[in-house]
């Protein structure tokens, strides 16, 4: 059965609209700041030999990001949802907490790790050249983003139909190919979405990437505006950044086309048996151990090897205060996100034309504008329109929410294509209002991934670093921002406190997902 073509309700497609339209403000800006550049200047501002450097430099990036965090994604969330390893609920935690690392952290976890004064050169003798460049950047992104592609992947693994791979297996198809003609099939959406949010914030990243020294276009955007040199320049840098955003999105729906997956199904939820590893058991525990290793041990034991060595006392008192303002900032970042994701998500898939593909494909350019540049043009509007609200508690929630909604949206859509319109339909034929078919059959069929993309967006919220620092009401300073500014410094040993603080966080919030996705108990 066809998706409802018909006119969208008001209720749905005008919150979907201001949401996109809000994306629109961001370019608009830089628009502006780009085309108070001389025509003659122009060409000899954009074409010079450094911006082909950026171009390259971070095209290569992105693909080397998305190739390791899919090997490392990809058979985890099998082994996770499919496998009799067990543990399933403990597993997930540990391939989620990385998120709750900043990528700066990350990087710099990496670069403690080596040289003369790390631990494996004061312990083992053994000296690791610096990671730095394509390699270090590769690496750093990579164990901290490949959670965003598991979560993506876990949550389209619960919710496919098992009668589909109970059929392949009965026909006597070997593992290897129901995994292939079945599973990955079904799998599409959620790794394009899980792919589309990774490669989005690869091109927006500025810590993790200039830490580890490699020259792309946030690299030097950041450089730019932090040092006033050429502010037009910028902008354009900027404006490039987007339309590479845009390839993205426009390889995104071309690959899209075609991937709705419907269950058969709309009975209670049944899981698959869990598949035999057999002799394989010690390499995916060995595989397991190793990602934790790399994404959550590294981390934690180098800040812990540089707090033992720390030569000044750590301001214990300023760390309540930090967690609480996180807090006080990521919740309604979170709420309010989602809000913002769901009408979007509905009215795209719901109501397909013009209108809701644009409105989706600006939440996307939403996200996809670097953070630096979109907090500086958030700030100039609204000194310009409502400086009232300028560095207020609203106004930064409000700014994270519209550029975070599409971390939300990924899984949300994802589990939209699932479930598919005909329940609501059948729901109307009996007799039922939109709004009744939707509160009683839709919500709770997509409340998991509601809760999921919650969880994505309170923990890109707490490491936001551009948004908050310039849009935070004075005395602010969350947690991000004081790892942000003790690392930047070098000083591992004071910040570790407060990343422990933030992986712990990172914890409890994951627990909400667990319980409504209903991983069974090991």
């Amino acid at each position: 059965m066809a998706y409802d073509a018909r006119r969208a309700p008001l209720l749905l497609a005008l919150p979907a609209v201001l949401a996109g339209s809000a994306m629109l403000l961001p370019l608009l800006y830089l628009v502006i700041r780009a085309g108070g550049v001389d025509p003659g200047e122009l060409a000899a501002l954009v074409l010079r030999p450094k911006t082909l450097v950026y171009l390259g430099n971070t095209l290569s990036l992105v693909g080397c990001v998305l190739a390791l965090t899919t090997l490392i994604a990809l058979p985890l969330a099998l082994i996770v949802v499919r496998s009799d390893l067990g543990f399933s609920r403990l597993l997930t935690l540990l391939a989620v907490l990385p998120l709750a690392i900043p990528g700066y952290v990350m990087a710099y976890a990496l670069i403690g790790l080596s040289g003369y004064y790390g631990p494996l050169s004061v312990f083992f003798g053994l000296r690791l050249p610096r990671p730095e460049g394509l390699f270090g950047a590769t690496l750093a992104l990579g164990l901290y983003t490949f959670p965003y592609l598991f979560l993506t992947l876990r949550s389209a693994l619960v919710g496919m139909d098992p009668a589909l791979v109970e059929s392949a297996r009965s026909l006597g198809r070997a593992p290897l190919a129901v995994f292939w003609r079945v599973t990955l099939p079904h799998l599409k959406p959620a790794l394009l979405s899980g792919w589309l949010i990774i490669a989005l914030y690869t091109i927006g990243d500025f810590g993790a990437i200039a830490l580890m020294r490699f020259e792309v276009f946030s690299a030097a955007i950041y450089s730019q505006y932090a040092n006033a040199f050429e502010v037009h320049y910028a902008a354009w840098l900027s404006l490039m950044l987007i339309g590479i955003a845009g390839a993205i999105l426009l390889v995104e729906t071309r690959l899209s086309r075609g991937t709705r997956v419907v269950r058969s199904g709309q009975g209670a939820r049944r899981l698959l048996a869990p598949m035999k590893l057999g002799r394989w058991k010690p390499l995916a525990v060995l595989f397991v151990a190793a990602v934790a290793l790399a994404s959550l041990g590294v981390p934690a034991l180098v800040i812990l090897f540089w707090l033992t060595r720390a030569p000044t006392e750590i301001d214990w008192a300023a760390i309540p205060s930090a967690a609480w303002q996180t807090l006080a900032i990521a919740g309604p970042v979170a709420l309010v996100a989602v809000a913002i994701a769901l009408p979007v998500a509905l009215f795209h898939l719901r109501h397909p034309g013009r209108t809701s593909f644009a409105v989706e494909r600006l939440t996307w350019f939403g996200y996809a504008m670097p953070p630096l540049p979109f907090a500086l043009s958030v700030a100039f509007l609204s000194l310009a329109a409502l400086p009232g609200l300028y560095q207020s508690l609203p106004l930064l929630v409000a700014a994270l929410a519209v550029h975070l909604a599409a971390v939300a949206l990924g899984p949300i859509r994802s589990r939209l294509v699932q479930i598919g319109p005909r329940t609501e339909e059948a729901a109307r034929a009996l007799g039922r209002s939109s709004a009744a078919a939707f509160a009683f059959i839709t919500l709770p069929l997509v409340a998991r991934s509601l809760v999921a993309g919650g969880v994505l967006v309170f923990m890109a919220a707490a490491k936001e670093l551009p948004l908050t620092l310039l849009l935070s009401p004075i005395g602010t300073r969350t947690m991000a921002m004081s790892i942000f500014s003790r690392t930047s410094e070098g000083a591992l040993y004071d910040a570790a406190p407060y990343a422990a603080l933030t992986i712990l966080f990172s914890g409890l919030v994951v627990g909400l997902i667990l319980r409504y996705e209903g991983a069974p108990r090991s």
